[in-house]
């Protein structure tokens, strides 16, 4: 029987100041520096909408719709923030909106062949218009507020139109449908 490779010590390949590569055994990942999780939001408005944005992700070298996301305990004095608070916090810088309520769904691998990332994941509701979003000054954030029931065309079209679809976006629909 093979040993446990989860056992196998890590070696540090390299490291930047956001990201470090791992060798664990035989397998090579990337770490987040500085953070304590990543957090990932549903928000959906009362009139059925999700809301999502878009913005240029440098490693697929094109603009991507996703949901909401970002880090907790990036910030520096912040770094024990709880994760309600960080997504709270992402919602409103990233899509101008705030949760009248904000609930806890899970937590799972964002990226589990490549990265020991954990993202959790938050349905927002109760939603009320605070700002106008668009991230902070080092993000160029395009906020999309898209009818669940047309919300398939509305996506292939911003495929065809050449933009990238983050995946994570059919899993928060799912949860849009089953628990709101």
């Amino acid at each position: 029987m093979p040993e446990d490779p989860s056992q196998a010590p890590k070696k540090i390949l390299a490291q930047g100041k956001y990201l470090r590569l791992v060798l664990q055994g035989t397998w090579e990942y990337t770490e987040r520096v500085g953070v304590s999780g990543i957090v990932g939001i549903i928000p959906v408005t009362d009139a059925r909408e999700l809301v999502m944005v878009e913005q240029f992700r440098m490693p697929t070298g094109k603009r991507v719709v996703e949901l909401p996301a970002g880090l907790a305990g990036d910030i520096e004095g912040q770094r024990d923030e709880a994760m309600e608070s960080a997504a709270a916090r992402e919602l409103e810088e990233e899509t101008g909106y705030r949760a009248g309520r904000l609930r806890r769904l899970m937590e799972g691998p964002n990226a589990a062949g490549s990265s020991s990332g954990q993202m959790t994941f938050f349905l927002a509701d109760r939603l009320v218009k605070v700002g106008e979003g668009g991230g902070d000054e080092h993000e160029d954030i395009t906020v999309h507020v898209v009818p669940i029931a047309g919300i398939w065309p509305w996506l292939q079209a911003k495929q065809a139109a050449g933009l990238a679809l983050d995946p994570k976006i059919f899993a928060g629909l799912w949860f849009a449908e089953h628990l709101l």
